[in-house]
């Protein structure tokens, strides 16, 4: 297993209000299904990491869509994502993630690098405290007072920013939990 790669499966929109449930255990038996190993998740909300001697994560999300649609009976997006890409995201971050709350701040994972043209209209001043910069396909933003209060989420997620993409968003803890799960160090 040394020349497997590391990934982190994102997955969109489960265990949401009682909609597409997914338990974890069920999820790692769907990973380990498709020849994945050290298998692991974190939250309920749908993150994984796993090793994979494939190469194309792109092909690694549709074979899982795939699998938890054949499992579960519907469909859920899926990001994967290499461990390498999910560390440059973490040293990327234009904001100083360190003295924040993991509440504060976000990446919005994009399927694709966006243009900077969809977000033309949300510079300015209009949302400030929060903020958001762009990165390789990802979307970091601050919001002092959390995602569920953020009028700058919310345009974030407008379909004029994300349509065409398979978007997913975390809190910087899960986004710290994930390069950890995937790091050298880590089984």
């Amino acid at each position: 297993m040394t020349s497997d790669k590391k990934y982190a499966a994102l997955l969109r929109g489960i265990n949401v209000g009682g909609n597409k449930k997914v338990p974890m255990a069920e999820l790692r038996t769907v990973l380990e299904g498709l020849g994945h190993a050290g298998v692991r998740t974190y939250l309920q909300s749908g993150n994984a990491v796993f090793a994979s001697a494939r190469t194309d994560p792109d092909a690694l999300a549709r074979e899982l869509e795939a699998a938890i649609e054949a499992h579960f009976g519907f469909r859920v997006p899926c990001l994967v994502v290499e461990a390498a890409y999910l560390r440059a995201v973490a040293d990327a971050c234009p904001f100083p993630a360190a003295e924040l709350e993991g509440r504060q701040l976000h990446a919005t994972f994009f399927s694709a690098q966006p243009g900077a043209e969809r977000f033309a209209a949300l510079g300015g001043t209009g949302f400030l405290p929060e903020e958001f910069r762009l990165g390789d396909r990802v979307v970091y933003l601050y919001a002092p007072d959390g995602l569920g209060r953020s009028k700058l989420g919310e345009a974030l997620a407008r379909p004029a920013v994300v349509k065409g993409f398979d978007v997913t968003t975390r809190n910087w803890n899960t986004v710290v939990k994930l390069v950890e799960l995937t790091g050298p160090d880590s089984p």
